[in-house]
């Protein structure tokens, strides 16, 4: 067990000095098991022999990245969620900013979860008899997966991406290509899609409204955590909301910063 762990410690110090991204962040049940996916991929059954397998195929280092991302999402993913965010919260938030919204979905995967806070947006502007809201919109969708954020940049998916959507939200906001279900150009501007590393990154003199990292935070470990949340807490304008994931907390110093303001749907909120 020594020897395996010894091994484990060289590949994953490796990986990170080749890729960039700084592994110990992660929870190591979960490292092993991402890393697990790809060594059956290659036909191989020790640390040791995937060390060679990279080595000598410096493409499986693009692999291995996106193996170790979450890409598990859909559009109006928990719909319990984004109905409070519909009925509770997003409807005084735009009447206080007069229809401008800055929103960050940071861990985006695809740009599902990007794409229903534009469905939202423009839904409450459309409620509201304000259309002009939608231009007032802006959404940030980061991720560290290249190829989930090329679909995010095209906008097109397949229906069963849209299984927990309301159906007057798909029919108002897509339309079917023969590539698939296509969000509507309107819609899609207001989206600016980019890489980026929530372990090492910082979005730097930005500040949002809106906050969504749902079920990525659970797999740092706690430093890392308190790291991202203290991170999102200083991003966040005054009356502004976090959203986690149902089995995520928050941790450390941003628990001061954000009040629990839906505990069921772990929504936070900054002090106005």
């Amino acid at each position: 067990m020594a020897a395996d762990d010894a091994a484990f410690e060289t590949l994953t110090r490796e990986i990170s000095r080749v890729v960039g991204v700084p592994l110990d962040i992660y929870k190591s049940k979960c490292l092993r098991r991402r890393i697990a996916v790809r060594m059956r991929a290659c036909g191989v059954h020790t640390f040791d022999e995937y060390l060679g397998v990279l080595s000598r195929t410096p493409a499986e280092y693009e692999r291995l990245t996106d193996a170790l991302t979450i890409n598990v999402t859909r559009f109006y993913r928990n719909p319990e969620t984004w109905d409070s965010l519909r009925t509770r919260f997003l409807p005084d938030l735009l009447r206080r900013r007069d229809g401008w919204l800055d929103a960050w979905s940071a861990g985006c995967a695809s740009g599902e979860e990007a794409y229903t806070i534009a469905m939202l947006a423009a839904e409450l502007g459309a409620a509201a008899a304000r259309g002009s809201w939608l231009e007032r919109l802006r959404i940030d969708a980061t991720d560290i997966d290249r190829a989930s954020l090329g679909i995010a940049e095209a906008g097109v998916y397949r229906r069963e991406a849209f299984q927990d959507t309301p159906t007057d939200l798909i029919e108002r906001y897509t339309r079917e290509t023969p590539a698939g279900i296509a969000i509507l150009p309107a819609l899609r501007r207001r989206v600016a899609v980019r890489r980026f590393d929530l372990s090492q990154d910082r979005m730097p003199g930005v500040s949002f409204d809106l906050i969504v990292c749902r079920n990525v935070v659970i797999y740092f470990d706690r430093p890392m955590q308190e790291r991202l949340f203290a991170h999102f807490a200083e991003a966040l304008l005054p009356g502004g909301f976090l959203v986690l994931g149902k089995v995520e907390t928050l941790l450390g110093a941003a628990r001061d910063r954000l009040t629990l303001v839906d505990t069921r749907e772990r929504i936070y909120q900054a002090a106005p």
